[in-house]
């Protein structure tokens, strides 16, 4: 019976320890851009000309320039076929559009309002085998907390030349998220390094600070929509045509 108590005791103090751990966590659950005094504005955030100026290794390069040969002649760009920016483009959230933080226990979820992408942070330690791991334009990401900043380790990533901030199948990518105040507003400070020896010389990192928008909401980005309209309105002139014969 005593042991029983005991057990029953120490199992109450872990629960007690865990939930005072949670409670010390900070929660990011909000909205948030790039737009320094808490509003959504359209901007022209993104990366800059990190492309010009990233420790590139020679293959990356190579590998850069030949997609450069094939869409710049036609202005091509992955977003223009509503594909997502994938990571780690995603996280600076290019044309002001904001992001949305969804905060639980065992898993962040992250929201750009861009493409609708949705990216699953897990927090609660799980163990994902890695024949269970589909590469992927936004890979897998699990996060802890190392004081008052979360970071996010993301992996399980395909090779993507598409975007300036590009990337083998092999990168590790790290970001923090650390809150603080100031000006009266919620703010993220924002870090975001790349592990990737095959396309970089050296681990470049980007530095940001989000802004908690108030009294606002995520809208719908129906990117596909429109193609899918056009698409039907051609069917249609199509049938108007065999109809004329």
């Amino acid at each position: 019976m005593l042991r029983r108590t005991r057990s029953a005791t120490a199992a109450a103090l872990l629960l007690a320890i865990s939930f005072a751990s949670l409670a010390a966590t900070p929660d990011l659950t909000g909205i948030w851009a790039m737009q320094p005094d808490g509003r959504a504005l359209p901007a022209l955030n993104g990366v800059g000309d990190f492309e010009k100026t990233a420790p590139f290794t020679p293959l990356a390069r190579d590998k850069l320039a030949e997609y450069h040969s094939l869409v710049d002649p036609t202005g091509d760009t992955p977003g223009a076929h509503c594909v997502p920016h994938g990571m780690p483009l995603a996280v600076f959230l290019g044309g002001g559009y904001p992001v949305e933080f969804i905060q639980r226990p065992e898993q962040l979820t992250i929201i750009y309002e861009t493409h609708n992408e949705v990216r699953r942070v897990f927090l609660d330690g799980r163990k994902i085998d890695e024949k269970d791991v589909l590469p992927s334009r936004d890979g897998t990401s699990r996060g802890h907390w190392e004081g008052n900043s979360l970071v996010v380790e993301t992996s399980g990533l395909q090779e993507s030349i598409d975007q300036a901030t590009a990337h083998s199948e092999n990168a590790r990518i790290v970001e923090r998220y650390t809150p603080f105040t100031a000006g009266g507003l919620r703010r993220l400070g924002v870090e975001v390094t790349i592990y990737d020896p095959e396309f970089y010389t050296s681990p470049p990192t980007l530095k940001r600070t989000y802004t908690q928008l108030a009294d606002s909401r995520m809208l719908d980005y129906d990117c596909p929509e429109p193609d899918w309209e056009d698409h039907l309105e051609s069917l249609r002139q199509q049938r108007a045509q065999q109809k004329k014969k």
